[in-house]
């Protein structure tokens, strides 16, 4: 072999080296970056995000125009107005809203979200400030007039919500349902329009959430039942550590409940004034 031959190997070998570590460097530069782009929601100081199921009327949901809107929307705007900061609106998969905040992927749970004994292992709530019962909306024709009348009867709910809670610890009724178990669905929104269709007999809903659902489609379609699966309350749920957050939210929630702000809130979608 040449001389030449054997330099000219020697150059492409050294060429492929260089290659190699250009490559190298190049990627080291493009994770470096993305890591910077993936920015958890807490370190934004200034913009607060708050995950919610954009279906759930009248607390937080998408009008007609696909803006999010409702209740607790206007609550938050106005709060954190107040502290000086933004607030961005993420619809998130309710089953998931718990790992969804705790991943640092929203800062709040804010969409009548209702404390219960397993949500308290999980995040931190503020101060209440509505009260809610776990209700059964029927169709006004349905036969049904209590609770105990649901033997038998083609039950559904909103999977992962306060709701199912509440059923699930009543199991000697529950298992006298159609077929021995609950209808669950993504929302509540869907198990309704399957109760307006005529294929469930009854829905276990927020009483905030069943109110307004009739008074939109018309209350003399449907009636609630007596009795209820227990009252509640709704708060705003943080992260454990995140006490700043849920300090500035009992603390100006406090100032607009004072000066009247929030009860113009309440009136607004609601007709009265039923801040806790």
């Amino acid at each position: 072999m040449s001389l030449g031959g054997i330099n000219m190997k020697s150059n492409i070998k050294v060429i492929k080296k260089i290659t190699v570590i250009i490559m190298l460097v190049l990627l080291s530069v493009n994770v470096v970056a993305c890591g910077k782009d993936s920015v958890k929601a807490d370190e934004n100081n200034d913009t607060v995000i708050i995950g919610l199921d954009d279906t759930f009327v009248p607390m937080g949901y998408k009008d007609e125009k696909g803006e999010i809107v409702g209740f607790d929307v206007d609550l938050a705007k106005e709060i954190f107005k107040r502290s000086g900061r933004k607030v961005k609106f993420q619809p998130v998969d309710w089953t998931m809203k718990e790992s969804e905040l705790n991943q640092g992927n929203i800062d709040l749970i804010w969409n009548g979200y209702s404390v219960t004994e397993e949500r308290k292992e999980q995040v931190k709530f503020s101060d209440a400030y509505l009260d809610n019962r776990q209700v059964i909306i029927v169709l006004a024709t349905s036969k049904l007039s209590s609770k105990e009348d649901l033997k038998g009867a083609k039950v559904g709910t909103q999977s992962e919500s306060s709701s199912l809670e509440a059923i699930n610890k009543e199991q000697e009724l529950t298992r006298n349902f159609k077929d021995g178990q609950l209808v669950l669905f993504d929302t509540y929104n869907d198990a309704l329009m399957d109760l307006d269709a005529g294929r469930l007999d009854a829905v276990v809903v927020d009483e905030i959430l069943a109110r307004y659902y009739m008074k939109q489609r018309g209350e003399e379609r449907f009636k609630i039942l007596n009795g209820d699966f227990g009252k509640e309350i709704y708060a705003v749920g943080a992260r454990k550590d995140d006490e700043e957050l849920i300090n500035d939210i009992n603390k100006y929630y406090k100032e607009i409940k004072e000066d009247g702000t929030g009860e113009n809130i309440c009136n607004k979608w609601f007709g009265e004034n039923i801040l806790k």
